[in-house]
């Protein structure tokens, strides 16, 4: 129970945030069925659908970029209700309509308005909370999202299967209640003043959002230093489920499927613990811990052979840098962000995690393809560990500036 006060004392709009995230993560049936969607339900061949997909996806990148100048220019609030009702709308449509097209159309619509509220969560937590209780905040939000997705694919598998319009028709429902909690119970908000020297990093800055990132070289740094732990992450969906089918073989996706349950149940269980202990860290301490949990739980994938309780275990351990680095990165851009620009700066990063997640698809379909999947783990394994003494040197040189 002393774990969990640290959740105590919180604004009451943040609780409120995170039973948005809930709801939300709880009501996401669609967008995880999409590939199944396109080609078992709307018909199209897998090439098509991997276009579709690809699209979706990238449709994100400007409205993260047109959100986050809404939302630091206009309203955090008003951002997120107009993004999550539009896209919910655009779900809801599809619930009612059987032409695969439109459908495509709509779906679209609704993935560029997911990413045009996204900069707009993540600025309301940094705006509601001072730096040195943002960590705790945002770990509660990510609690909130694996609440959330624990039950959501569940109940989406269901629905899939027997009840494709409720499918929509769910999906654009939890993103009404969400829609609804904010616009009754969270205040608007706009950044904290500090008044004195103590958070120089966060002072307002004039300018393009390419012109103060110049301004901001170590948070450039911070980014460009993420996509290697992004590109590290985003095996554990691409090269991990290949690995599995090569050691296990038919029996290799459920097994796999069975390590995707206990990443979720890691999360849940072990955020509130995790919190506790490294609430006292650096956040630039925490992110090289990050590379180290990396390197031990994905790397020991090259030496366990077909020893499935091994990974399992492996799965725990990177987990545990999942956690890490889920609840100190946004954290770190917040308190390194201008006040008047931290929904475009989240925007930012959320785009520099895509881009690693998609140059970490590419480079290990062209690794695994000339060297093999056994040894990919090797690889990652040096480049956490590469990732992990790139923050440490960063964080050296951020303090020695600062002093």
């Amino acid at each position: 129970m002393n774990m969990l006060n640290n959740y105590k004392g919180l604004p009451r709009s943040i609780y409120f945030l995170f039973i948005v995230q809930v709801v939300n993560r709880l009501g996401d049936f669609v967008f995880p069925f999409l590939s199944l969607l396109l080609t078992q339900k709307l018909q199209f061949s897998t090439a098509k659908a991997g276009s579709i997909v690809m699209i979706a996806s990238i449709v994100g990148i400007p409205a993260s970029f047109i959100g986050g100048k809404f939302a630091d220019k206009v309203s955090r609030k008003k951002t997120y209700i107009i993004g999550q009702g539009l896209a919910a709308i655009s779900i809801l449509i599809c619930g009612f309509i059987k032409i695969p097209t439109v459908t495509v159309v709509l779906l679209i619509s609704s993935a560029f308005f997911n990413g045009f509220v996204r900069p707009s969560m993540s600025a309301m937590v940094a705006d509601l909370l001072p730096a040195e209780k943002r960590q705790i905040g945002s770990s509660l939000l990510y609690l909130g999202i694996n609440f959330g997705v624990a039950l959501g694919p569940i109940i989406a598998g269901f629905l899939f299967n027997n009840y494709l319009s409720l499918l929509f028709i769910g999906d654009a429902l939890t993103s009404f209640i969400a829609v609804s909690i904010v616009c009754i119970f969270v205040e608007d908000t706009e950044p904290l003043k500090i008044i004195g020297e103590a958070r120089i990093e966060e002072k307002e800055e004039e300018g393009n959002i390419f012109e103060i990132l110049l301004k901001r070289p170590f948070i450039v740094c911070f980014f460009a230093i993420d996509i290697i732990y992004s590109v590290i992450y985003r095996q554990s969906l691409f090269s991990l489920p290949i690995m599995m089918t090569k050691v296990f073989g038919y029996s290799g996706s459920s097994k796999y499927g069975f390590l995707m349950s206990v990443n979720a149940i890691t999360v849940v269980t072990l955020t509130v613990f995790i919190m506790q202990v490294i609430r006292k860290l650096r956040t630039l301490t925490n992110m090289a811990i990050v590379g180290v949990f990396y390197a031990l739980g994905f790397g020991m994938i090259c030496i366990i052979g077909k020893n499935y309780l091994f990974f399992i275990i492996s799965t725990v351990v990177w987990s545990i840098g999942e956690i890490i680095a889920s609840t100190n990165f946004g954290v770190y851009v917040a308190n390194n962000s201008p006040r008047n620009c931290r929904a475009r700066f989240g925007a930012v990063g959320e785009i520099v995690s895509s881009a690693g997640a998609a140059l970490g698809t590419f480079a290990a379909g062209k690794y695994i393809d000339i060297y093999g999947i056994n040894t990919v783990w090797m690889a990652i394994f040096v480049l956490a560990l590469i990732g992990g003494a790139l923050m440490l040197v960063l964080q050296y040189f951020q303090m020695a500036a600062s002093n």
